[in-house]
């Protein structure tokens, strides 16, 4: 694997509009590594410090806020997605399919 694997993760996050999510699984798509969504999660874990890489927008492939134990404190994943307008009831995205950002059809 690609060792600048986490800043090419970083560099897609950056991409997704507010009001947007995209799975962790469909980044690793996007940069070629297919089943590495759990190494997407690692980097995501790593990036809470890094204040231009929005790691609020990335959940799991069926919109739900599987990260938030990272933050601090958990509840503020779920106020930074709501200040961009999405709606979340108990954990999970409302209408996810609607806000959802692919990055294989939104990039390319």
């Amino acid at each position: 694997m690609n060792s600048n694997f986490f800043e090419d993760v970083y560099e897609v996050v950056k991409l997704i509009p507010a009001g947007r999510w995209t799975s962790y699984g469909a980044i690793a798509n996007y940069l070629g590594t297919r089943g590495s969504a759990r190494m997407v999660g690692w980097a995501m874990n790593s990036a809470h410090g890094l204040q231009d890489v929005p790691a609020h927008r990335v959940l799991n492939r069926s919109g739900i806020l599987t990260g938030k134990h990272h933050f601090v404190p958990p509840e503020s994943m779920q106020e930074s997605l709501e200040n961009e307008g999405l709606k979340v009831i108990n954990d999970k995205i409302v209408n996810g399919s609607e806000s959802y950002w692919n990055p294989n059809v939104e990039l390319m």
